[in-house]
């Protein structure tokens, strides 16, 4: 079910808003508008991830990008400070047969979470570390 809001806004944000909307690749105002609002929002209660308060728990995916070399593995698996939910590992990554990129879905504390995050990013053959934080949940669900 939809239901219709409005709202005022001076005459340069009014004339503006279709150019931001389309420049930031959407198509669809409500969406912008909704997707604008959530991002707004999360970012006032929870803030950035290196910014976000220690003993929060977050969770999101960590997407690593490295080197692949003999036997290489990363730690990530094995630490014991967060939970791992999911993990994929991709080879041949783009033009080099020797690209990997490791996805892993991850809970823990933020403090925990920036720690793993860090310490990736000094490993030796890691190219690029991102972390892609999930929305914000209302209420737990499992």
């Amino acid at each position: 079910m939809s239901q219709i809001i409005s709202f005022s806004a001076d005459n340069d944000f009014a004339n503006d808003l279709d150019s931001l909307i389309r420049n930031s690749g959407y198509q669809n105002r409500s969406r912008f508008l909704r997707d604008a609002a959530i991002f707004f929002a999360e970012d006032k209660q929870r803030g950035e991830f290196m910014s976000i308060d220690d003993d929060v728990v977050i969770e999101g995916h960590l997407v690593v990008h490295y080197e692949h070399t003999v036997d290489q593995k990363l730690m990530v698996a094995r630490t014991g400070s967060i939970e791992i939910a999911a993990y994929h590992h991709s080879s041949r990554l783009g033009h080099s047969c020797h690209l990997c990129v490791d996805v892993v879905h991850v809970k823990g504390s933020a403090a925990d979470v920036r720690d793993v995050y860090r310490k990736l990013q000094n490993t030796q053959n890691v190219n690029k570390v991102s972390f892609i934080i999930a929305p914000m949940s209302q209420q737990d669900c499992c």
